[in-house]
């Protein structure tokens, strides 16, 4: 079916559930390939054996909405992607997870935003990436009734979406206003002039869920609790950062900082751990958790997927998430339990 702007839309459809409800996530849609483990690229025309290849939906708005829905909320994804044969492998990885791709538009002579990842021994992961078609989002490629009565928006990489940063803000307020929980993560490292640009945005966000380097970069800081007060300052509601195998640290409404350990895992891959916290931490509060464990409940699915290869890895279903966290903190993954027991 056609659809507006330059593109037709991808269609699909995700299964009602009713715990978590309807969330919308716009932003950064990217095909992932990764292989796993690469010690060293051969010289020449030499080749090297791998264990393991796959393919996986990324990007902070796509490795989101998958995670989301093996938590169990209905999701819709909306962005940017080619007409290409990498943008039909890429809505088939979401659909596969029962994320509705129809907010999905494709824009022609463009290929979808793509990434190549050898996965080293350790974890790492160095990228090749093409920036493709994310950037081509429009105001008239979101469908205001994609995004009317849902309970969570997840804006993912405002900072990659194009002038997206002129709009967004008006559909977030919308949202918010509607009495959805608006929520913003980036895509890039960030700069300066990247938090002018999309302060807008965070003004008019819940949350706002960067990692350590990303807040730094773009608040110009050189440490995390002013980098915070900065973000605060603009009007965000709450600050979570991420630190990797440090854990993360949490502020709703100018309170104190409050410090969530990792959780140990023996990693396959760290590609994604930042959206699979995403996407346990607004699990949580749409369960009608607190700040921190909530964020506890993002902790626990972010070491998951880093126990497998790919953003989609390691998560199997909320239950499972809590189950995980009850090993290593007991106490949040009871009261975790009982929200989504009520």
């Amino acid at each position: 079916m056609s659809g507006p702007a330059e593109g037709g839309r991808a269609g699909g459809g995700a299964q009602a559930s009713p715990g978590l409800g309807r969330v919308v996530v716009i932003g950064a849609h990217i095909l992932d390939v990764l292989g796993r483990p690469v010690e060293a690229i051969p010289p020449g025309q030499g080749s090297a054996r791998l264990q393991e290849i796959r393919a996986t939906a990324a990007g902070t708005a796509a490795g989101t909405s998958v995670d989301l829905a093996k938590l169990g909320a209905q999701v819709a994804s909306v962005g940017a992607i080619g007409d290409d044969l990498l943008g039909d492998v890429l809505v088939a990885a979401l659909q596969r997870h029962g994320v509705d791709t129809a907010g999905l538009v494709r824009k022609p002579g463009v290929q979808t935003s793509a990434t190549i990842l050898p996965i080293r021994p350790n974890g790492e992961r160095p990228a090749l990436h093409v920036p493709g078609a994310t950037s081509r989002l429009t105001a008239g490629d979101v469908d205001p009734a994609a995004v009317r009565g849902c309970r969570a928006l997840m804006l993912g990489a405002p900072d990659a979406l194009g002038d997206a940063a002129a709009w967004l803000p008006g559909v977030a307020r919308a949202a918010s206003s509607a009495g959805a929980l608006v929520v913003v993560d980036v895509l890039h490292q960030g700069s300066l002039g990247d938090l002018e640009r999309i302060a807008g945005v965070l003004a008019a966000a819940d949350w706002f869920l960067p990692n350590a380097d990303q807040l730094l970069r773009l608040t110009g800081r050189g440490e995390i609790v002013q980098a915070v007060k900065d973000v605060l300052a603009l009007g965000t509601g709450g600050v979570a950062v991420t630190l990797g195998a440090e854990g993360c640290l949490v502020t709703a409404g100018g309170g104190e900082l409050t410090a969530v350990p990792a959780i140990s895992v023996d990693v396959v891959d760290t590609t994604g751990c930042g959206d699979g916290f995403n996407a346990g931490m607004i699990a949580g509060l749409l369960l009608g958790c607190g700040p921190a464990d909530a964020a506890w409940l993002g902790s626990a699915c972010g070491s998951l997927v880093a126990t497998g290869l790919g953003s989609d890895a390691g998560i199997v279903s909320l239950d499972h998430a809590i189950g995980f966290l009850s090993r290593a903190e007991p106490g949040a993954a009871g009261r975790i339990g009982s929200h989504l027991a009520a």
